[in-house]
Protein backbone atom coordinates (compact mmCIF):
# COMPACT_ATOMS: atom_id res chain seq x y z
CA UNK A 1 0.00 0.00 0.00
CA UNK A 2 1.15 3.56 -0.57
CA UNK A 3 1.00 6.70 1.23
CA UNK A 4 1.76 10.19 0.89
CA UNK A 5 3.32 11.03 4.59
CA UNK A 6 5.12 7.56 5.97
CA UNK A 7 7.14 4.95 4.02
CA UNK A 8 6.86 1.49 5.33
CA UNK A 9 9.18 -1.91 4.75
CA UNK A 10 9.42 -4.85 6.74
CA UNK A 11 12.35 -6.83 6.51
CA UNK A 12 13.34 -9.86 9.24
CA UNK A 13 10.20 -9.83 10.57
CA UNK A 14 10.25 -6.13 11.72
CA UNK A 15 8.15 -3.70 10.00
CA UNK A 16 10.07 -0.08 9.70
CA UNK A 17 7.31 2.96 9.42
CA UNK A 18 9.29 6.18 8.82
CA UNK A 19 7.25 9.65 9.05
CA UNK A 20 7.97 11.35 6.05
CA UNK A 21 7.57 15.07 6.09
CA UNK A 22 10.93 16.28 6.84
CA UNK A 23 10.00 20.20 5.01
CA UNK A 24 7.30 20.44 8.11
CA UNK A 25 9.45 18.59 10.62
CA UNK A 26 7.61 15.41 10.28
CA UNK A 27 4.49 17.45 12.49
CA UNK A 28 1.18 15.23 12.83
CA UNK A 29 -1.58 16.90 10.80
CA UNK A 30 -4.77 14.37 9.85
CA UNK A 31 -3.80 12.70 7.05
CA UNK A 32 -0.51 11.71 8.99
CA UNK A 33 -2.33 9.94 11.98
CA UNK A 34 -4.98 8.23 9.29
CA UNK A 35 -2.30 6.84 7.64
CA UNK A 36 -0.19 5.51 10.83
CA UNK A 37 -3.61 4.11 12.18
CA UNK A 38 -3.60 2.24 8.67
CA UNK A 39 -0.09 1.38 8.90
CA UNK A 40 -0.47 0.25 13.06
CA UNK A 41 -3.76 -1.56 12.23
CA UNK A 42 -2.20 -3.41 8.99
CA UNK A 43 0.66 -4.78 11.31
CA UNK A 44 -1.45 -6.36 13.73
CA UNK A 45 -2.77 -8.93 11.65
CA UNK A 46 0.55 -9.63 9.48
CA UNK A 47 1.96 -12.39 10.48
CA UNK A 48 5.24 -11.81 8.80
CA UNK A 49 5.55 -8.47 11.31
CA UNK A 50 7.30 -9.43 14.84
CA UNK A 51 8.48 -5.92 15.93
CA UNK A 52 7.60 -2.53 14.29
CA UNK A 53 10.35 0.45 14.22
CA UNK A 54 8.98 3.96 14.36
CA UNK A 55 10.78 6.88 13.16
CA UNK A 56 11.07 10.03 11.36
CA UNK A 57 12.63 10.83 8.53
CA UNK A 58 15.65 13.08 8.36
CA UNK A 59 17.79 14.09 11.25
CA UNK A 60 16.11 16.93 12.84
CA UNK A 61 13.03 15.60 13.51
CA UNK A 62 10.94 11.98 14.99
CA UNK A 63 7.91 14.23 15.24
CA UNK A 64 8.38 17.91 15.99
CA UNK A 65 4.35 18.45 16.99
CA UNK A 66 1.08 18.19 15.53
CA UNK A 67 -0.07 20.74 12.79
CA UNK A 68 -1.06 23.54 14.56
CA UNK A 69 -3.01 25.31 11.40
CA UNK A 70 -5.36 22.84 11.26
CA UNK A 71 -7.28 23.30 14.51
CA UNK A 72 -6.40 26.98 15.27
CA UNK A 73 -10.01 27.90 14.81
CA UNK A 74 -11.22 25.14 16.08
CA UNK A 75 -14.53 25.19 18.61
CA UNK A 76 -15.22 23.66 21.76
CA UNK A 77 -16.81 20.82 21.05
CA UNK A 78 -14.22 20.32 17.52
CA UNK A 79 -11.10 20.37 20.00
CA UNK A 80 -12.84 17.33 21.86
CA UNK A 81 -13.33 15.37 18.81
CA UNK A 82 -9.62 16.58 17.99
CA UNK A 83 -8.71 14.74 20.82
CA UNK A 84 -10.73 11.71 21.20
CA UNK A 85 -10.33 10.76 17.50
CA UNK A 86 -6.56 10.81 18.08
CA UNK A 87 -6.61 8.55 21.32
CA UNK A 88 -8.43 5.92 19.47
CA UNK A 89 -6.77 6.24 16.23
CA UNK A 90 -3.97 6.05 17.29
CA UNK A 91 -2.43 6.77 20.39
CA UNK A 92 -4.19 3.98 22.36
CA UNK A 93 -3.70 1.96 19.25
CA UNK A 94 -0.17 2.03 19.45
CA UNK A 95 -0.34 1.27 23.40
CA UNK A 96 -2.18 -1.51 23.39
CA UNK A 97 -0.72 -3.25 20.15
CA UNK A 98 0.32 -6.57 20.65
CA UNK A 99 3.48 -5.95 18.29
CA UNK A 100 5.93 -4.39 20.01
CA UNK A 101 6.86 -0.79 19.13
CA UNK A 102 9.77 1.04 19.23
CA UNK A 103 10.32 4.51 19.00
CA UNK A 104 13.73 5.68 17.04
CA UNK A 105 13.44 9.03 18.43
CA UNK A 106 16.14 11.84 16.08
CA UNK A 107 15.77 14.61 17.31
CA UNK A 108 12.70 16.95 18.42
CA UNK A 109 9.75 15.46 19.69
CA UNK A 110 7.86 17.74 20.91
CA UNK A 111 4.26 18.14 21.18
CA UNK A 112 2.46 14.96 19.42
CA UNK A 113 5.91 13.99 18.49
CA UNK A 114 6.64 13.24 22.49
CA UNK A 115 2.94 11.77 22.83
CA UNK A 116 3.73 9.29 19.90
CA UNK A 117 6.98 8.38 21.40
CA UNK A 118 5.50 7.74 24.58
CA UNK A 119 2.67 5.59 23.41
CA UNK A 120 5.17 3.36 21.88
CA UNK A 121 6.43 0.37 24.04
CA UNK A 122 10.06 1.36 24.40
CA UNK A 123 12.18 4.45 23.56
CA UNK A 124 15.39 4.95 22.27
CA UNK A 125 16.54 8.20 21.26
CA UNK A 126 19.65 9.75 20.17
CA UNK A 127 22.43 12.36 21.77
CA UNK A 128 20.96 15.36 19.85
CA UNK A 129 17.46 14.73 20.87
CA UNK A 130 14.75 16.73 22.49
CA UNK A 131 11.38 16.21 23.86
CA UNK A 132 8.93 18.83 25.80
CA UNK A 133 4.79 19.34 25.49
CA UNK A 134 5.40 23.15 24.32
CA UNK A 135 1.16 22.79 24.37
CA UNK A 136 0.71 25.73 27.50
CA UNK A 137 2.90 28.26 25.18
CA UNK A 138 0.00 27.99 22.68
CA UNK A 139 -2.85 28.56 25.34
CA UNK A 140 -4.05 24.72 25.08
CA UNK A 141 -2.66 21.28 26.45
CA UNK A 142 -1.38 18.22 25.98
CA UNK A 143 -4.65 15.98 24.18
CA UNK A 144 -2.95 13.12 22.84
CA UNK A 145 -2.41 11.56 26.27
CA UNK A 146 0.43 13.37 27.10
CA UNK A 147 -0.34 14.26 30.74
CA UNK A 148 -1.74 10.97 31.49
CA UNK A 149 1.57 9.22 29.76
CA UNK A 150 4.36 11.73 30.92
CA UNK A 151 2.77 11.25 34.47
CA UNK A 152 3.27 7.13 34.25
CA UNK A 153 6.38 7.70 32.81
CA UNK A 154 8.24 10.10 34.93
CA UNK A 155 6.11 10.52 37.92
CA UNK A 156 3.62 13.15 38.97
CA UNK A 157 6.08 16.14 39.88
CA UNK A 158 8.16 15.62 36.72
CA UNK A 159 5.22 15.86 34.64
CA UNK A 160 4.05 19.14 36.17
CA UNK A 161 7.17 20.24 35.72
CA UNK A 162 7.52 19.60 32.03
CA UNK A 163 4.08 20.32 31.00
CA UNK A 164 3.48 24.16 33.04
CA UNK A 165 6.91 25.63 31.64
CA UNK A 166 6.48 24.03 28.56
CA UNK A 167 10.14 23.61 28.29
CA UNK A 168 12.05 20.68 26.42
CA UNK A 169 14.94 18.71 27.75
CA UNK A 170 17.63 16.74 26.23
CA UNK A 171 18.34 13.05 25.27
CA UNK A 172 20.16 12.22 28.71
CA UNK A 173 17.69 13.93 31.01
CA UNK A 174 14.90 12.25 29.36
CA UNK A 175 16.55 8.94 30.43
CA UNK A 176 17.18 9.58 33.83
CA UNK A 177 13.46 10.61 34.11
CA UNK A 178 12.69 7.44 32.78
CA UNK A 179 11.06 8.72 29.53
CA UNK A 180 13.63 6.71 26.91
CA UNK A 181 15.33 3.51 27.57
CA UNK A 182 18.25 4.10 25.48
CA UNK A 183 20.13 6.75 24.26
CA UNK A 184 22.82 6.22 22.06
CA UNK A 185 24.75 8.62 18.56
CA UNK A 186 22.22 9.58 16.10
CA UNK A 187 24.85 7.70 13.71
CA UNK A 188 23.85 4.43 15.70
CA UNK A 189 20.45 5.18 16.72
CA UNK A 190 19.09 2.67 14.10
CA UNK A 191 21.37 0.30 14.72
CA UNK A 192 20.51 0.17 18.21
CA UNK A 193 17.03 -0.17 17.56
CA UNK A 194 17.68 -3.48 15.43
CA UNK A 195 19.67 -4.66 18.34
CA UNK A 196 16.65 -4.54 20.10
CA UNK A 197 14.15 -5.64 17.84
CA UNK A 198 16.24 -8.73 17.24
CA UNK A 199 16.11 -10.07 20.77
CA UNK A 200 12.39 -9.55 21.19
CA UNK A 201 11.35 -11.18 17.65
CA UNK A 202 13.17 -14.56 19.09
CA UNK A 203 10.79 -14.50 21.88
CA UNK A 204 7.05 -15.84 21.72
CA UNK A 205 4.95 -13.16 19.85
CA UNK A 206 2.22 -14.20 21.52
CA UNK A 207 3.63 -13.99 24.97
CA UNK A 208 4.67 -10.77 24.48
CA UNK A 209 1.23 -9.73 23.21
CA UNK A 210 -0.28 -11.27 26.58
CA UNK A 211 2.97 -9.46 28.55
CA UNK A 212 2.22 -5.94 27.35
CA UNK A 213 -1.91 -6.96 28.07
CA UNK A 214 -0.98 -7.17 31.22
CA UNK A 215 1.76 -4.66 32.16
CA UNK A 216 -1.01 -1.96 30.38
CA UNK A 217 -3.11 -3.26 32.76
CA UNK A 218 -1.78 -1.86 35.84
CA UNK A 219 -2.18 1.96 34.35
CA UNK A 220 -5.86 1.65 33.62
CA UNK A 221 -8.24 3.18 35.93
CA UNK A 222 -11.03 0.09 37.47
CA UNK A 223 -8.76 -2.67 36.30
CA UNK A 224 -6.17 -4.88 38.56
CA UNK A 225 -3.29 -5.51 37.23
CA UNK A 226 -2.91 -8.78 38.90
CA UNK A 227 -6.03 -10.23 37.60
CA UNK A 228 -5.38 -9.47 33.96
CA UNK A 229 -2.03 -10.76 34.77
CA UNK A 230 -2.97 -14.50 36.42
CA UNK A 231 -5.44 -14.57 33.52
CA UNK A 232 -3.04 -13.59 30.47
CA UNK A 233 -0.67 -16.47 32.08
CA UNK A 234 -3.11 -19.10 31.99
CA UNK A 235 -4.06 -18.24 28.82
CA UNK A 236 -0.66 -18.99 27.81
CA UNK A 237 -1.09 -22.51 28.38
CA UNK A 238 -3.44 -23.02 25.27
CA UNK A 239 -1.02 -21.25 22.66
CA UNK A 240 1.22 -23.23 20.32
CA UNK A 241 3.75 -21.38 21.37
CA UNK A 242 3.80 -22.34 24.89
CA UNK A 243 4.42 -26.14 23.19
CA UNK A 244 7.07 -24.84 21.34
CA UNK A 245 8.91 -23.05 24.04
CA UNK A 246 8.84 -25.53 26.65
CA UNK A 247 9.02 -28.83 23.98
CA UNK A 248 12.54 -26.95 23.03
CA UNK A 249 13.55 -25.89 26.59
CA UNK A 250 13.40 -29.99 27.43
CA UNK A 251 14.96 -31.18 24.38
CA UNK A 252 17.30 -28.25 24.77
CA UNK A 253 17.46 -26.84 21.53
CA UNK A 254 16.51 -23.33 20.54
CA UNK A 255 12.51 -22.52 20.20
CA UNK A 256 11.13 -22.03 16.91
CA UNK A 257 7.69 -19.85 17.52
CA UNK A 258 4.59 -20.22 15.20
CA UNK A 259 3.00 -17.42 16.52
CA UNK A 260 -0.05 -19.39 17.83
Amino acid sequence: MSYNNILTEVKEQVLYITINRPKQLNALNKETIDELSTAFNKAESDADVRVIILTGSGDKAFVAGADIKEFADFSIEQGKQLAAQGHEKLFNLVENLSKPVIAAINGFALGGGLELAMSCHIRIASDNAKVGLPEVTLGVIPGYGGTQRLAQLAGKGKAMEMVMTGGMIKADEAMEWGLVNHVTFASELMEKADELANKIKKNSPVAIGKAITAINAGFKDGINGFDVEIEQFGLAFGTEDFKEGTTAFIEKRKADFPGK
